[in-house]
């Protein structure tokens, strides 16, 4: 398990790379109190007929529910930017400076005439997420993670944003396998490990339970001053995303999910639980949890009497307490388990921050392996 840590900005090793992560308000959280919730998930439907290698789709990547934001810089002289670090995805883009939609009003957006680095690739670039579509252009330029620099680094400005008008970050940063990168370019970590930036090519987040501060992404190798016990290593099932194999999901020694074994992708971008809906309502019975617009209601009293989900992996025992997986909103309280991803995977589970936020994980790009502890 994971054990609270001042945040050390100094890592052990010159060679480990600590990067600060901010708690911050999801997208879904504020279109709540906005009241807005049900009408965007109604029109969220944005998808693109075509699919060529411009097109990266990435249906699963939901940031509805993203809450860890991080600073980089981008060009000569820098622009600040701030970004998730998405273990779902593999590319980079932020806000060009002549997008005209109204996310990009509200957000840092990038000036390449401003920038001596900037070369144009002269290369559309479309992505569809879960929750909308960026289109726009590629580009290369110095990006700066800390003190990891990235020299002409491929990266996407969007032109066009469709689904992030309220999210709490300017762009995203992907983690992932090249596999499912902008065909022809090399995401940051590749490009940074093969310019032997990197003592091991591992990055690993330590995710704060309650405080906006104290969260760290940290490249290069792990800091053990932000975990105890032993690191259990998981193989990866799948070298596109972050996937890995799961044995079973039990409430109360009865296995409510999984029974012949599943799927499941680590994923940063999502701070919720997303798996098939036949599995979540399972789930949501023994919770005795009522449907109430988009979201699953429980009584807050609940998170005393509900035993933990309990997630088996590579035969060690992963608990979720109800503290974890019941969220509190005003007067009420909600599940934070969503049903759908049978529409893109069949018996996959997207596991997000509410699980990380247990679990000091390392994700080990050389051994296709993550650690958990």
């Amino acid at each position: 398990m994971k054990w609270l840590v001042l945040l050390g900005l100094v890592a052990l090793s010159e060679c480990i790379v600590i990067l600060p992560l901010r708690k911050v308000k999801t997208l879904r959280e504020t279109l709540r109190e906005k009241n807005l919730l049900n009408n965007f998930l109604e029109e969220r439907a944005y998808r693109l007929v075509k699919n060529d290698s411009k097109t990266a789709i990435l249906p699963l990547r939901n940031f509805l529910d993203s809450a860890y934001v991080g600073t980089i810089t981008i060009g000569t002289p820098p622009q600040e930017f701030h970004v998730i670090f998405d273990t779902g995805s593999a590319d980079l883009w932020v806000p060009s400076i002549t997008c005209e939609s109204p996310a990009c009003k509200t957000h840092n957006t990038f000036n390449p005439q401003n920038s001596s680095s900037f070369r144009e690739a002269g290369r559309p670039v479309t992505i569809v997420y879960g929750s909308g579509i960026i289109q726009g252009f590629l580009g290369s330029d110095t990006i700066r993670i800390g003190n990891l620099v990235s020299l002409e680094q491929s990266f996407g400005l969007s032109l066009v944003e469709y689904g992030f008008n309220f999210v709490p970050f300017d762009g995203i940063l992907g983690l992932a396998f090249p596999t499912i990168s902008i065909e022809g370019t090399i995401p940051i970590f590749d490009n940074l490990w093969s310019h032997g930036a990197f003592s091991e090519p591992v990055f690993a987040f330590y995710l704060s339970k309650s405080k906006p501060e104290g969260s760290v992404v940290m490249f290069g190798g792990v800091d053990h001053r932000y975990y105890k016990g032993e690191l259990n290593w998981v193989p990866v099932s799948q070298t596109r995303r972050w996937q890995i194999s799961i044995n079973s999901t039990t409430m109360n020694g009865n296995v409510v999910a999984c029974s012949h074994g599943c799927h499941a992708t680590l994923n940063t971008g999502t701070s919720v639980i997303y798996g098939p809906t036949e599995m979540v309502t399972n789930i949501h019975k023994l919770m005795n949890a009522r449907p109430e617009g988009s979201e699953y209601v429980v009584s807050c009293d609940a998170v005393n009497t509900l035993p933990p989900v309990i997630f088996n992996i590579n035969g060690i025992d992963y608990p979720l307490p109800p503290e974890a997986y019941i969220i509190k909103i005003q007067n009420s309280c909600c599940s934070i388990f969503q049903g759908g991803t049978e529409a893109s995977s069949r018996d996959t589970w997207v596991l997000g921050d509410v699980f990380l936020r247990q679990y000091f994980s390392v994700f080990d790009r050389k051994n296709k392996r993550i650690g958990l502890a």
